[in-house]
């Protein structure tokens, strides 16, 4: 972004803790995740009291992962977990305060693998689970499928007598309901206002991307989907390759964003092909990808490497993002300047 653009924003970074910079090189962490929930934020005209919740919403999720892997945890139990606590959270579009469909009615989506072996499940279209995330992971662990949908995801998760269920009206929020009307009142006006609507969604799925103490690699993602979707619509969040992707190889990649433009480009497969077939490093990769094959306001993504490098980089006006690390590193921030640098880490929403 031009200077003269980047004037139009303020910064808003919050960390819980400071991590040192030096001018020697700093050893590999012996961990790595990154959380991100959403390329779309609220203003920043907001109450405090409302970026506060926000900040510590993520804040949690970021602590769960970090006590995991520093006691041991695998990346795909890590991203599971934190996941789950997302999908909890009704600030976020996963689980509970997923948006609605265009008849009021929510379809909700989710993917998981294993950097380690390529191992991998999703759902799309579940209305009874509380946890979509769960649901992929059992896909994963419990078919021989990759992806469930509609119905048939609903029957596997009958089958499955841990997966817990709700009614369809727990996922209900009033915040995404009020979204929901003035949406289908911007559709009714005219396909410009759409355009505004869409602009200005608080788009809000969660992911998760981890690098554990034995160096494997695992990425989750999970959500509602965009708000008054057409019945059955799917986005790029249960489809592999598109919004999420893990090979040890080289990173593990969640998206968030306009789901259509990730499945058209492939975006997280993307990031891991440039960084096998280019040698691009991982940051180099995923800006590329974010700034040169998507366009502007399309959304982000968060990414962690073999080595353990992350980067959370994103087009939009700002991203709910956070990343800590064996280093010490633990931050959380909202809108569009860098994280502090620190192991390789960034967060910038455009160019230098």
């Amino acid at each position: 972004m031009k200077s003269s653009q980047s004037m139009w924003f303020g910064l808003v970074v919050f960390s819980l803790c400071c991590s040192c910079t030096s001018n020697h090189r700093v050893p590999a962490p012996k961990w790595s995740i990154a959380i991100h929930a959403g390329a779309g934020v609220i203003a920043k005209g907001k109450d405090q009291s409302e970026v506060l919740a926000y900040r510590d919403s993520l804040s949690e999720a970021l602590a769960q992962g970090r006590k995991m892997l520093s006691e041991g945890a695998t990346a795909m139990e890590t991203v599971e977990e934190v996941v789950v606590l997302l999908e909890d959270n009704p600030l976020f579009n996963a689980g509970r305060g997923a948006v609605y469909n265009e008849v009021g009615k929510h379809e909700l989506d989710a993917s998981i693998m294993d950097g380690s072996n390529l191992s991998c499940g999703a759902v799309a279209g579940v209305m009874t689970v509380k946890n979509p995330i769960r649901l992929a992971k059992r896909v994963m662990t419990a078919t021989r499928h990759v992806l469930l949908a509609g119905r048939g995801a609903e029957k596997f998760a009958d089958t499955q007598s841990d997966i817990e269920r709700v009614a369809p009206s727990y996922f209900d929020t009033e915040g995404r309901l009020r979204s929901l009307q003035r949406a289908l009142k911007a559709r009714r006006k005219s396909a410009a206002n759409m355009k505004v609507f869409r602009r200005q969604e608080l788009r809000s799925t969660v992911g998760c991307v981890v690098r554990d103490q034995a160096g494997n690699l695992a990425a989750a993602t999970s959500t509602g989907g965009m708000t008054a979707k057409r019945w059955g619509r799917v986005g790029d969040s249960p489809l592999v390759g598109a919004g999420t992707y893990a090979n040890n190889d080289t990173c593990a990649v969640s998206c968030t964003g306009t789901g259509e433009e990730y499945i058209r480009h492939g975006v997280a497969y993307d990031v891991a092909a440039r960084m096998r077939y280019r040698g691009d490093s991982l940051e180099e990769a995923a800006r590329a990808v974010v700034f040169e094959v998507l366009a502007k306001d399309d959304g982000g993504l968060i990414a962690v490497d073999s080595q353990g490098n992350m980067t959370l980089v994103f087009n939009t006006l700002g991203m709910f993002r956070g990343a800590a690390d064996s280093s010490g590193h633990f931050e959380v921030a909202i809108w569009e300047h860098p994280l502090v640098p620190s192991h390789g880490i960034s967060g910038a929403d455009s160019k230098p």
